[in-house]
């Protein structure tokens, strides 16, 4: 699989996300309180609202429509509505761009 870049690692701030749109897919690319990046699927699996809108605490991204929170590490969702995890993706830092891994 090819990696994909994304963006620059200065787009994302420490403990947030943003949006990345790639071949007509949404994602989230979360930057971890440890600086580590992240990527999963961008749309809530509950009621499909972008989740680069939402609150980033942690290593938890918070819906910003009905407040449903998954860990963007892993998917896994940890508060109802949600009850679908999220898919994620590998991603990795190369002089100084963020690469996405899409399978």
């Amino acid at each position: 699989m090819p990696w994909i870049d994304a963006c620059a690692v200065d787009d994302v701030d420490e403990e947030d996300v943003i949006r990345w749109d790639h071949d007509d897919r949404t994602y989230a690319i979360y930057r971890s309180p440890d600086g580590a990046f992240y990527c999963t699927d961008g749309l809530c699996t509950h009621e499909q609202v972008h989740l680069a809108d939402g609150l980033v605490i942690d290593n938890e991204i918070e819906c910003p429509r009905h407040n449903g929170v998954f860990d963007y590490r892993t998917g896994e969702a940890l508060r109802a509505p949600v009850c679908v995890n999220l898919a994620t993706y590998d991603a990795r830092v190369e002089a100084g761009r963020v690469l996405i891994q899409i399978d």
